[in-house]
């Protein structure tokens, strides 16, 4: 490709994510990027992107898009979690690149069908784990290069995400104008991925595990996605525990890791309290240095290194460091672009997405009620 192309983009999934971050983002960085087709299964999500945004070319199947004579080179899905892996590979196959919503897929075979897709296509599969390219991220890594690590804590317990969403200036919409047979089919693959993940035995032996699988594989993917690029894979998980709402339910997460000479603590909810609280905090003899994540959908919060020490004098200091402005969503296009055009190498690959699942099934086999 030239590097000056301008890359065609599909929109394959009209929600929420699309309309308040990826459509606007993708339009801003229009030297980079031009989106020429939407699909959605909802055909008012479809019409209102299309006419708010000013794209022609729309669509309520998948196949149909793929097949249209509309130019595309690069398609965003932001489908459902349990459609991700089969319409990833529906695009790879028709040989267009992919940036994959997280999670990538719901079971470990799918992401295995993923990458084969991937290397017989020869195509970029880029897994959107925003929070993991936020320049903070990298600082943290290199502030604590080399030291001893005692203690992590790392947090996910935000407020309702449409209080936020509400608040970004995108003035959303939501519609429910589904065909009935997609709402059991997303029933059924639910299901069924539970089974494949935990086992038949196990996949329904207590009422929360579709939510508590469900919640640790979307929300928890932001913070264990970057707890892994950080610290790495755990050896394992010593124990894990959950909630009882009553409801079937299990809101409220809490975990520990055992890695080399530490052990990371893990939290993660979601509450009615109107804070953003994402963050990893990492100890050692003589620092804390704690990474701190506001939500992406407000423009313009910086996502903040903050490093407490003792000072060779015997003072002590506290420092805040924001490297950026500029929101993880827009920090990734020009990595995504650059991995397609210029074959740049990119750390967010199916491979590495697969770590994840991994970590969730290590949660659940952890699990003391």
């Amino acid at each position: 490709m030239s590097p000056n192309r301008i890359l065609n983009v599909a929109i394959l999934g009209c929600g929420e994510v699309a309309q308040v971050a990826h459509i606007p983002n993708l339009i801003v960085a229009s030297d980079k990027f031009k989106i020429t087709a939407l699909c959605d299964i909802s055909v008012q999500s479809v019409e209102l992107c299309g006419k708010r945004f000013g794209i022609e070319s729309r669509f309520t199947s998948v196949t149909d898009m793929l097949s249209s004579s509309t130019l595309i080179d690069l398609v965003f899905v932001l489908t459902a979690d349990q459609y991700h892996a089969e319409h990833v590979v529906q695009c790879a196959n028709a040989g267009k690149h992919v940036m994959i919503e997280k999670p990538m897929a719901q079971t470990l075979a799918e992401y295995d069908m993923v990458e084969e897709a991937r290397v017989k296509s020869g195509v970029v599969i880029f897994v959107g784990y925003m929070r993991r390219y936020a320049p903070a991220l990298e600082r943290l890594k290199e502030e604590i290069k080399g030291k001893e690590i005692k203690y992590v804590r790392v947090r996910d317990i935000i407020g309702n995400n449409r209080y936020f969403t509400s608040q970004s200036g995108m003035n959303q919409s939501y519609f429910t104008d589904f065909p009935a047979s997609a709402t059991s089919d997303l029933n059924q693959r639910r299901h069924d991925n539970l089974i494949d993940n935990l086992g038949e035995s196990r996949a329904f032996a207590d009422d929360r595990n579709m939510h508590s699988w469900s919640l640790l594989h979307s929300l928890g993917s932001h913070d264990l996605s970057a707890m892994r690029d950080v610290l790495g894979m755990p050896e394992k998980c010593l124990m894990a525990t959950r909630s009882d709402d009553g409801r079937g339910e299990s809101w409220w997460w809490t975990a520990l890791f055992q890695y080399k000479g530490f052990k990371a603590y893990y939290e993660m909810a979601i509450d009615e309290v109107a804070v953003f609280d994402a963050q990893i905090e990492v100890y050692t003899n003589d620092s804390r240095v704690k990474i701190q994540y506001d939500t992406p959908y407000v423009k313009g919060l910086p996502i903040k290194l903050i490093i407490q020490r003792q000072l060779p004098s015997g003072d002590y200091s506290e420092q805040i460091i924001r490297p950026t402005y500029v929101d993880p969503y827009t920090i990734e296009l020009p990595l995504i672009y650059d991995a397609i055009v210029n074959a740049t190498e990119y750390k967010t690959t199916p491979s590495d997405a697969k770590n994840d699942t991994i970590l969730v099934k290590m949660i659940m086999d952890a699990l003391v009620d």
